[in-house]
């Protein structure tokens, strides 16, 4: 049952590595009280009911937290265009399977809306780790905003998207439903990469290269690192589908959050100059609008 390609995608020297980074560690220190909304909460209460209900809501999301400062809306802002772009892709034909590209996108966002919508009740045993340190982190306001972006697609592509993988089913044709899963990669690479470019800019008066100063976090957001993510989320859904084991199961859970937490602080705690993080923070304190941000993040990724 436990042949060697199930033990590496169990006992990988990168995952475990991750999972060092958190022992010793307690997620507790990023809850921070959320003053009750009833718009905001509205929007996350109920499942979502398809690709378009999904879109919608992520949207209005977004603005709402816009409207109101709320830095978790850095990485909503790349996930509602890819949530859009994906969509797009899904009426266009672009996908071979598109029934499971709307489920998959569905089953997806959803893990994204419990996560938000516990937060936001204050249940964080119902969170996981990485989530509380993402939000928790853009709450406080005391990181770099592309550490706000990356937290976001950590949690969510290190810990959601497996278990949304094998809870939708990679059966039948599993081949096709491969290459959709990795037709995304596409599409978040290039986000990604307006996201940085944006913020490049952004940091530009104070520093003149983003990524001398960024150090780690510079890897993490490679195209190679977000498409190794993917493929490992794969991997253990593969894993969790073929075996059938339910201390598999468990086990692959466990590892997934651990490996999400760990990538969270990474991103953190790069192997960057002080002294550079401190005078980017000192940028965006002084340049950093949310609002015009986001515009134009959404005016550049359309415009391709």
């Amino acid at each position: 049952m436990l042949d060697r390609s199930t033990l590496r995608v169990l006992l990988g020297r990168h995952r475990l590595g991750r999972v060092r980074r958190t022992v010793g560690r307690d997620v507790s220190e990023f809850a921070v009280d959320v003053e009750t909304d009833p718009e905001r909460t509205a929007l996350v209460a109920t499942p979502f009911e398809s690709a378009e209900d999904t879109r919608t809501r992520l949207e209005r999301l977004e603005a709402v937290l816009l409207e109101r400062s709320d830095r978790r809306a850095v990485f909503l802002t790349v996930y509602t265009e890819m949530t859009r772009e994906t969509v797009r892709a899904i009426e266009s034909g672009e996908f071979v399977d598109p029934e499971w590209m709307r489920r998959y996108l569905v089953r997806f966002a959803e893990h994204y809306r419990r996560a938000f919508y516990a937060y936001e009740r204050g249940a964080l045993a119902d969170v996981p780790d990485a989530w509380i340190v993402a939000f928790g982190t853009a709450l406080r306001g005391d990181a770099l905003v592309t550490q706000d972006a990356l937290l976001g697609i950590n949690a969510h592509v290190n810990y959601d998207l497996a278990l949304a993988l094998s809870e939708i089913g990679l059966d039948p044709n599993r081949p096709d439903k491969y290459a959709d899963h990795t037709r995304i990669d596409g599409i978040l690479r290039r986000l990604v990469s307006v996201q940085q470019e944006l913020l490049a800019r952004q940091y530009a008066p104070g520093i003149e290269r983003v990524g001398d100063g960024l150090g780690e976090v510079d890897d993490m957001v490679a195209a190679a690192g977000l498409r190794r993510a993917r493929e490992h989320a794969w991997e253990v859904a593969v894993l969790r589908s073929d075996v059938g084991w339910s201390p598999v199961e468990r086990y692959t859970r466990w590892l997934l959050g651990r490996t999400a937490a760990g990538g969270a602080y990474l991103l953190l705690g790069p192997g960057s100059s002080p002294a550079a993080m401190r005078l980017l923070r000192e940028v965006e304190r002084g340049e950093f609008d949310l609002r015009s941000y986001a515009r134009a993040f959404h005016d550049r990724a359309r415009s391709d």
